[in-house]
């Protein structure tokens, strides 16, 4: 993705205070908690009960500024990114990421994602989840190795580049998240609404090409059809060996050759990523199972799962010197691995709220605890806050991001608290959250709009009131 830095300025005077409620001597009068959503007739889509939500858990929340940044952040992704229509009878949503005007098949799926267990009180915001999952079956058809979609077929910036692209593609970076979230969506759709009029024959051939497309990619007959170049100074934004990507020895794993950063991996199997899909696979022999009744599918899908799982337990840990066993970020099935994590999810620190690892399991909290430490290279602690970045925007950014799944995947009432004043206090006056912001300068930030991080924090703080609800009113 573009990265684009802002700086917020007031009278001419960068506004690093005005986050944390604080008047600065040269600020006049108070700071006004005024809503930063579009009119309502600007939105582009109302939900009854996301409104409703809204309403009841700003009454619980005591803080005037937390309240404002929750109204702001939670609805952004259906106030600005959602193009809903129908298409033969069909619902279809095209889903942009904010400033981006493209439908990452990651991003779309978890811009909604915090929406769906309303699905049940709203029938259109039903059919608004149902139409992300529809086009994403269809965007999957097109090109499983993209990562990014156009609404039609209108070419984009990215043309250029070394790979197979096709008019409907905005960009073709092979990710294996981005075929892993169009089946948790559709899964959890399934679970919470007992609809399963998607899992029709397309959505069927989708399945069926994700299956091929993980397996064509465990690379044990040649590197398989997918290479990517671009021309450009950046060495994460291009793969190399031919656009390849590093070598790996077959086995079991599957190769991922960018991360869902949009950057390009070192070692290709990427081991958040790999649980990921063993957790999607299994999944989607569910619902080959349960609703299709297709058998055969369903075990081939179970025992995909079955090998990446038993190769990432061989492969993907290590003894490490101060935290015992923990995760590799990458590896490569000779026995090189990279010790690190990235904001984006999937990442390793955001393993439980995917369903791929408990958050109990020891291995789990040994990683936790490294990542979350100065043994990642791209953890940063400073005056604003701390937590991790990536690459993707370089040395010294905390992305929210990470810092919000920090507090998903927490079970410790203070460290929720903690995750929720870092991001209090470091939007930096605007009432959103960004991609990224100086770890001792929140004014200095990446992306202004940037909905996928504004809807999950909204995610956070509805947990928060369903679990710690003391916290909103100390806060």
């Amino acid at each position: 993705m573009t990265t684009r830095r802002n700086f917020i300025k007031i009278n001419g005077i960068t506004a690093l205070g005005i986050s944390s409620g604080l008047k600065p001597k040269w600020f006049a009068g108070p700071i006004q908690f005024e809503s930063h959503r579009p009119k309502l007739s600007g939105r582009k889509f109302t939900s009854k009960a996301v409104e409703e939500t809204i309403s009841n858990i700003k009454a619980s929340i005591k803080n005037p500024e937390l309240a404002w940044l929750f109204e702001n952040c939670y609805p952004n992704t259906l106030d600005t990114t959602v193009n809903y229509s129908e298409i033969n009878g069909k619902p279809d949503t095209f889903v942009i990421t904010g400033d981006i005007n493209a439908m990452w098949m990651r991003d779309s799926s978890a811009q909604v994602w915090p929406y769906l267990p309303l699905i049940t009180k709203d029938a259109a915001l039903k059919k608004l989840i149902l139409g992300v999952i529809n086009r994403q079956a269809n965007c999957v058809l097109i090109d499983p190795y993209a990562n990014a979609f156009n609404m039609g077929p209108t070419g984009s910036e990215w043309d250029s580049d070394n790979t197979t692209m096709k008019p409907e593609l905005h960009e073709r970076k092979w990710e294996i998240d981005s075929l892993c979230y169009p089946i948790r969506l559709a899964y959890n759709y399934w679970k919470l609404s007992g609809d399963t009029s998607f899992f029709d024959e397309n959505w069927q051939n989708a399945g069926k090409t994700i299956l091929h497309t993980f397996k064509e990619q465990q690379r044990k007959n040649g590197k398989g059809p997918y290479h990517f170049q671009r021309k450009t100074e950046v060495a994460s934004d291009t793969a190399p060996n031919g656009g390849y990507g590093n070598p790996v020895r077959p086995v079991g794993l599957i190769c991922s050759i960018f991360r869902p950063s949009d950057d390009a991996t070192i070692f290709p199997f990427l081991v958040p990523s790999n649980y990921f899909a063993v957790a999607s696979l299994r999944q989607m022999a569910e619902m080959f199972s349960v609703i299709a009744k297709d058998k055969a599918t369903a075990n081939e899908c179970e025992a995909l799962a079955t090998e990446v799982h038993t190769a990432l337990q061989k492969y993907a840990t290590y003894q490490h010197p101060v935290h015992g066993k923990v995760l590799a970020y990458e590896v490569d099935g000779y026995g090189n691995q990279s010790f690190m994590d990235d904001a984006n999810v999937p990442s390793l620190l955001a393993l439980p709220y995917l369903n791929a690892m408990p958050a109990t399991d020891p291995v789990y909290q040994n990683t936790r605890r490294m990542v979350l430490s100065s043994d990642n290279p791209y953890f940063f602690k400073g005056s604003a806050a701390e937590g991790i970045g990536g690459p993707h925007v370089g040395m010294n950014y905390i992305w929210p991001m990470s810092i919000i799944i920090r507090g998903l995947t927490s079970t410790n009432k203070e460290e929720v608290s903690q995750c929720i004043i870092w991001l209090k206090n470091t939007h930096a006056g605007t009432g959103f959250m960004h991609e990224s912001f100086n770890k001792d300068n929140a004014a200095d930030f990446t992306r202004k709009w940037f909905a996928w991080a504004n809807t999950l924090f909204g995610e956070l703080i509805i947990k928060a009131h369903k679990y710690y609800p003391e916290i909103l009113q100390n806060t």
